[in-house]
């Protein structure tokens, strides 16, 4: 099979096929992780919005499991990178090796070269090994020994780290935290869940025994069918105000970069997708304005002193900033219009 850069989509995919194809993913992933579904819908829809998920949570709460189970379900290339402080760049990016019979170097992938990377505790690596990570997250590329190799699509890195043992690792810089769609965190389950878990997983680990319901064909018309999402002026509005309300926060010492701004859009449009609709609504943005922004912010010293995260003042600005009051109609959107020129007033968001 011929190497795909990451502008070669597949054709668009009618909405029932779309729905069929972006449930069947989620209910296997289900079959591992219980109880998690808003979790689970939001890893598919970062994937779906060609971006990268980090996982940060306490250990035993299934984060390499959900990135293998993600994994697991497309019938793509994946490959696994257990980040230790003596991993080298070259183990991440690949290497040229002489060969003596040739008489020439020839290049040797490393790992990145998937359409699936999954790099558990990420923050054990040391800094130079981190950064060879940079270019492959953003630009879809490698460049080796002056050469550059493009990588194949879909391309996603699902990283882990956890938040509480930080003996002997290495936070990481801001310009890879910035390059990371979102960050979400598994969480505890809830009783029932786990008794489910219990019930399910006590005698066998379900995750070996996964097969793919997906390919990597129908995961590029699946991202395909995302991008043609329509998002009114009104939405893209909304989206500057709370990103700028971020860079003018006084508990804040860094904001939203214009990169976070287009990552959050690209992934309401996935959120409204696995919704059913061809529209982004402001809720969308609410929703997902905790695990986009929260990881990319530093917070003031008083704001540290005061003991306020980063997520509480994402929550609080989504809280004061007002909502627009209307919404431009997608040139597809067959509902009949609530006034005469054309435009229906955004519905208030429900508690």
């Amino acid at each position: 099979m011929t190497q795909q850069t990451w502008d070669e989509v597949g054709g668009l995919l009618p909405h029932d096929e779309f729905r069929a194809a972006s449930d069947a993913i989620v209910a296997n992933i289900e079959q591992v992780i219980e109880g998690k579904t808003a979790t689970v819908r939001l890893a598919l829809a970062v994937l779906l919005a060609e971006g990268h998920l980090l996982i940060e949570d306490v250990p035993g709460v299934g984060k390499t499991k959900l990135a293998k189970a993600l994994a697991r379900s497309i019938d793509c290339s994946v490959r696994r990178i257990q980040f230790t402080p003596d991993l080298l760049p070259s183990d991440v990016t690949g290497v040229s090796v002489y060969n003596q019979e040739t008489h020439d170097f020839e290049f040797r992938p490393g790992a990145v070269f998937a359409n699936l990377v999954v790099g558990d505790e990420i923050n054990r690596a040391s800094p130079k090994t981190q950064s060879a990570l940079l270019e492959c997250m953003e630009e879809r590329q490698v460049t080796v020994d002056g050469v550059t190799y493009q990588l194949q699509t879909p391309f996603m890195v699902i990283a882990t780290q956890n938040p509480i043992e930080m003996e002997g690792t290495y936070p990481l810089p801001e310009a890879q935290r910035d390059r990371f769609t979102a960050r979400i965190a598994m969480g505890y389950p809830d009783p029932t869940a786990e008794l489910a878990m219990l019930d399910g997983h006590g005698a066998v680990d379900p995750l070996p025994a996964l097969r793919p319901v997906s390919d990597a064909e129908t995961v590029r018309r699946l991202i395909g069918h995302v991008r043609q999402v329509h998002v009114a002026d009104a939405v893209k509005q909304y989206a500057i105000d709370l990103v700028t309300a971020t860079r003018e926060s006084p508990d804040l010492r860094l904001g939203a970069s214009p990169r976070c701004t287009l990552q959050m859009l690209r992934t309401a449009r996935a959120v409204a997708a696995l919704d059913g609709r061809d529209y982004v609504l402001p809720d969308d943005l609410q929703v997902l304005a905790v695990p986009v922004l929260a990881h990319r912010l530093i917070p003031t010293a008083d704001a540290q002193l005061a003991r306020r995260t980063t997520d509480a003042i994402i929550a609080d600005l989504v809280h004061r900033l007002p909502l627009p009051h209307d919404r431009q109609r997608a040139p597809y959107d067959s509902r009949p219009p609530a006034t005469g020129n054309g435009r229906a007033p955004f519905e208030p968001r429900r508690p």
